[in-house]
């Protein structure tokens, strides 16, 4: 609207009444102005020229006080010892006068003492300037700075000493780069050539990078001169203070007309010929108004004034000589303009103009001022709607009015304001929830609060079994308790209960009596004597009943129809919290399941696992929380969020998921020679045939008419050797002893019998064994052949899926043999340990590569994206020899690496693997302290597996009676002598 009438150029009534007003009053304060003016300038002109000789006097006088109390500085410190002083030690005792000096007299910069012998010593008092701080680099509590050289041997030593407020020192610095010769100095020349005080013209300080002038006697007896510095912003300083006017000008310059100091500041020194910096004259002064100065001023005798025209404005101005101790004489000329002189004068005349503006405004104020009052209270709800529209509640609505009708506008406002706020503090807190447990008793404790209702009973309908089953229940913020057993309601059953009534007529409330609500809800309560009872319905998006908010009320206090409204509202957002929540507990269930369900079929695919993935879980678990409550140690300060519990129980459990890809017949080899089935009796056969062999030998030697008495003891030797050779190998077959060079000579010697083979080994077999078969050519039958033989057809290649390049994108290293399988009959039974092959045992530790694979396939959310490193760290070794990835400690997570601890102490005491016995709990620590000391583990968690107890606790729980026995860890942990290192 404001817009609109800006455009329309429309004028107020007001406005035209006050045009008429202003006018009269202009014209009478232009005749009051005019005169008061005119009969004042010519008596103020004068007043002028006099104010104007008169400051000029005094700040000379200032100004060569100045000079005069450097001076006296000067003399008297030329009369104290400081000067006859010759060492540094010396020159301190003389620091009270010194320091006494500076602090009287605050306009000097520094006092010094140069000695004839090149000695130097200075006295500052620190300033924060840039300059001295890059220079100096100060310690802190900097208060004063000595600088001192003391020449010995033609050596200069200069050195920095920084003393704080009270004088004490805080560092002596020695600096070889503080070079300084005082007998160089012009300061030096002029005072020990000349009896009596001098004064330099302007320089820059070294130390400071400031221009001053310094003020310099000699000794009596000339061993040294004493110098004074005064900074040239000292003296602009004082001239600065004397200034009569804000745009009065002045110039400090010497006879021959060289600038010293402005009003501006110090004016930039100039080159000289020789290279040496000198005084800018005053006709190379451009810009300043004193340069306008001409011949005929300079003539006019000190104190003086002349009046000057400079850009058609007027100025007064007035000279004073200044006669420095020692010094050239040096001239000080002010001007002020008269505009500023003049100001008496031109107040007057505003105070004219101010009267009659305030008479002509006077009367159209009052009625402005009005009309501003009574718009007040609607600029003040104008902005907190601004404020609410921003969400911003942080002050509440407060307008100060006297009218009721906006008085009753900022009341519902800041009811608005309150109802918004509310909203979304409910709204925040509900979405922020992340436990279901947790979400359900907020959703009850802060609907109550919106409703002001003591008791709240949240239902949840469960669709499956048609019914309301009561999961929070709150009466004044105690849960449940107080309700004794609530019954679960069956949507489909008699209405008789007062909730399921309000569902079915779609009612908000209804009142029960104090019996009615003892019956329904197993409430005992004694007063008040009715209750009223407030429904409130959760529904997701399509309309399906989530579940039931149920309040109870007094019923003198019933909740009003805006804040069931409001709780209604609110019950939207609780609602979809409620089905988020839910929906994300149910995925979660339903994903433990799938992941129970995986690690179930791999401990039931093999009995060599039996409930490995079942105990390792409850085994890290135990260990991270050992951790979690340590209060010493390397893990003093570790700690486990809820989801990294999470992703720990899902690594944990799907640790040995790409056991799955793993062939039983490989995992369950319990013999060098078993596949699907054990060859070994394919090798007995063999040893059967060359009996017969051998029998059907020495009958066929008898018919040949050799003597049968003579054949039996060779048969009987013939057969028994046979029987030794097949016991040797069925005994190589089963692994359970290491296969030395003797053991291996033997088996290739047996080996190398030979036994006639007629029937076509290439008929009736599967199509991959025949291609197999067909890699060499089919011999003529009959055929002799070797009784164990490594043939071509043993061999299984390695597909190009099976294979793995050294560059991958898991970053495996691993040792990929150049088979899949090698059956070869020799080479299996020659195998040193155990009963797997080279390729067997690839294929058993590939496992922990198709987990890490499977893993980072899956989409993890965020929180669980450790999933796969910590499942497929177990395997790893702290020096960095294990796999799939070859990872150091440092590399590794700490719940990987418990993880570790966790599948190798299972492994060792489990006792559901027929292929072994289970540890007895003092062999299982042994073993592992072996694997410390090997690297294999992590020492500082192996050390918490056993000072926690985790260990015992684990027994206890999983291992049988028989395998715990003593252990005394203090053995495996560290003294408090060796704890310290």
């Amino acid at each position: 609207m404001s817009a609109q009438l800006q455009r329309s150029k429309h004028i107020p009534f007001h406005l035209h009444l006050g045009y008429f007003f202003v006018g009269l009053m202009v014209l009478f304060a232009a005749v009051t102005t005019w005169f008061f003016q005119s009969s004042t300038e010519k008596i103020l002109m004068l007043n002028a020229q006099n104010r104007v000789n008169n400051f000029a006097r005094v700040a000379t006088d200032h100004l060569d006080n100045l000079y005069r109390n450097a001076a006296v500085t000067a003399e008297l410190m030329a009369d104290q010892r400081i000067v006859h002083a010759t060492t540094l030690e010396q020159r301190l005792e003389s620091m009270p006068y010194l320091l006494t000096a500076l602090r009287t007299r605050p306009a000097l910069a520094a006092v010094y003492v140069g000695y004839q012998n090149g000695d130097f010593f200075l006295l500052r008092p620190w300033r924060n300037e840039v300059a001295l701080i890059q220079r100096f680099n100060p310690p802190k509590n900097t208060a004063w700075v000595v600088q001192s050289i003391e020449v010995t041997d033609d050596h200069a030593v200069g050195r920095y000493l920084f003393f704080d407020q009270k004088f004490r020192l805080i560092e002596n610095r020695i600096n070889p780069d503080y070079q300084f010769d005082p007998r160089t100095r012009p300061w030096f020349k002029a005072a020990i050539s000349t009896i009596g005080v001098q004064s330099s013209l302007p320089y820059v300080f070294y130390a400071t990078d400031k221009a001053g002038v310094t003020i310099s006697t000699a000794a009596n007896q000339q061993t040294a001169v004493v110098g004074v510095d005064v900074r040239l912003e000292t003296i602009e300083e004082v001239l600065s203070y004397y200034q009569e006017t804000p745009g009065s000008k002045f110039l400090l310059m010497t006879a021959e007309q060289g600038v010293m100091l402005t009003q501006d500041g110090l004016p930039q020194m100039k080159q000289a010929e020789q290279g040496q910096l000198r005084l800018p004259l005053l006709t190379e002064f451009d810009g300043h108004l004193l340069s306008q100065l001409k011949e005929d001023h300079f003539k006019r005798a000190p104190g003086q004034s002349t009046t000057m025209t400079v850009d058609n404005e007027h100025w007064e101005a007035s000279k004073q000589s200044i006669t420095v101790l020692g010094g050239v004489p040096l001239q000080l000329w002010l001007a002020s303009p008269h505009s500023e002189l003049l100001g008496p004068a031109i107040e007057i005349r505003n105070h004219a103009l101010l009267i009659s503006a305030l008479l002509l405004a006077f009367g159209v104020s009052l009625a402005l001022w009005l009309a501003r009052m009574a718009s007040r209270p609607l600029i003040q709800l104008n902005s907190e709607a601004q404020r609410i529209a921003r969400f911003d509640f942080s002050e509440p609505i407060q307008v100060d009015a006297r009218i009721t009708e906006i008085i009753a506008l900022a009341k519902s406002m800041d009811q608005m304001k309150g109802t918004i706020e509310d909203f979304l503090h409910l709204s925040n807190a509900l979405a922020a929830e992340t436990n279901f447990q947790r979400l359900l008793v907020l959703i009850v404790s802060e609907m109550r609060k919106a409703a002001l209702a003591p008791c709240g009973i949240l239902y949840l309908a469960e669709p499956k079994q048609g019914t309301l089953e009561v999961v929070q229940a709150q009466y004044n913020d105690q849960i449940r308790e107080a309700f004794g057993e609530l019954a679960t309601l069956k949507l489909d059953a008699d209405q008789t209960h007062p909730v399921l009534q309000l569902l079915q007529q779609q009612a908000s409330s209804m009142l029960l009596t104090r019996e009615q609500v003892q019956l329904y809800f197993n409430f005992v309560i004694t007063e008040p004597a009715a209750y009223q009872l407030v429904c409130v319905p959760l529904k997701d998006k399509t309309g399906q009943l989530l579940g039931v908010l149920a309040l109870l009320l007094n019923a003198e206090t019933a909740i009003s129809a805006k804040r069931l409204s409001f709780v209604t509202a609110l019950s939207g957002t609780a609602a979809v919290a409620l089905n988020t929540q839910r929906l994300i507990e149910e995925q979660k269930v339903l994903l433990e399941a799938f992941i129970q369900l995986i690690a179930g079929a791999i401990d039931a695919k093999s009995p060599y696992t039996g409930g490995h993935c079942q105990r390792v879980p409850e085994l890290t678990k135990m260990l991270a929380n050992a951790a979690c409550e340590t209060q010493n140690g390397p893990y003093a300060d570790f700690n486990l969020s809820e989801t990294e519990r999470e992703a720990l129980h899902i690594a944990c459990w799907l640790h040995d998921c790409g056991k799955v890809t793993t062939p039983e017949y490989v995992v369950d080899k319990a013999t060098k020679l078993e596949t699907l089935y054990d060859r070994l009796h394919e090798v007995r056969m063999r040893f059967e045939v060359l009996k017969r062999d051998a029998q059907i030998q020495a009958l066929q030697a008898q018919i040949d008419g050799e003597d049968p008495q003579q054949l039996a003891p060779q048969l009987a030797q013939t057969l028994a050797q046979l029987d030794d050779d097949f016991a040797f190998i069925a005994q190589c077959n089963q692994g359970g002893e290491f296969m030395a060079e003797d053991k291996i000579t033997r088996l290739n010697a047996i080996a190398k019998r030979q036994w006639l083979r007629t029937l076509d080994d290439r008929i009736g077999i599967s199509h991959e064994e025949k291609s197999r078969k067909a890699r060499e050519p089919a011999a003529e039958l009959p055929v002799v052949e070797s009784l164990l033989a490594d043939k071509v057809e043993h061999q299984f290649s390695r597909s190009l899926r099976e294979q793995m390049p050294d560059i991958n994108p898991w970053g495996f290293q691993l040792n990929v043999p150049e088979l899949l399988y090698n059956r070869g009959e020799i080479y299996n039974l020659s195998v040193a340990r155990g009963t797997l092959s080279e390729e067997e045992r690839y294929k058993i530790n590939e496992h922990i590569v198709q987990t890490i694979i499977m893993l980072e396939k899956l989409p993890f959310p965020r929180h669980l994206q450790q999933v796969p490193e910590i499942a497929g760290g177990h395997h790893e070794k702290m020096d960095g020899t294990g796999y799939p990835r070859k990872l150091t400690q440092q590399q590794m997570s700490p719940l990987a690496r418990m993880m570790a601890i966790a599948d190798i102490f299972e492994a060792l005491t489990a006792v559901d693997r027929p292929y072994k016995k289970g540890k007895l709990l003092s062999e299982a620590i042994r073993i592992m302290h072996s694997m410390v000391e090997n690297q294999h583990i992590d020492r500082e968690l192996f050390q918490l597996f056993l000072s926690s107890g985790v260990y015992l606790k684990y027994a206890k729980q999983f291992m049988q009676a028989e395998q715990i026995d003593m252990v005394a860890i203090e053995v495996y942990l560290p003294t408090p002598a060796s704890a310290a290192l």
